[in-house]
């Protein structure tokens, strides 16, 4: 599986999220810390997770 980290997770070695993009399509997200790969992921709903980004995103601007 192809994970991909968070664009907002810094370089510093605080708060690392990864997802994988590719079970999106089946409508469901692996979501891991990418500190602790050993853990087994969170699985949510591709649609929970389309929220989750969007309120990030948001709360960035």
């Amino acid at each position: 599986m192809k994970w991909i980290k968070s664009s907002y997770s810094g370089g510093n070695g605080g708060q690392c999220v990864e997802w994988a993009p590719a079970s999106a399509v089946t409508g469901v997200v692996p979501v891991r810390d990418s500190k602790d790969t050993e853990q087994a992921p969170l699985h949510v709903s591709a649609a929970a997770w389309t929220t989750f980004v969007g309120a990030v995103k948001q709360s960035a601007r």
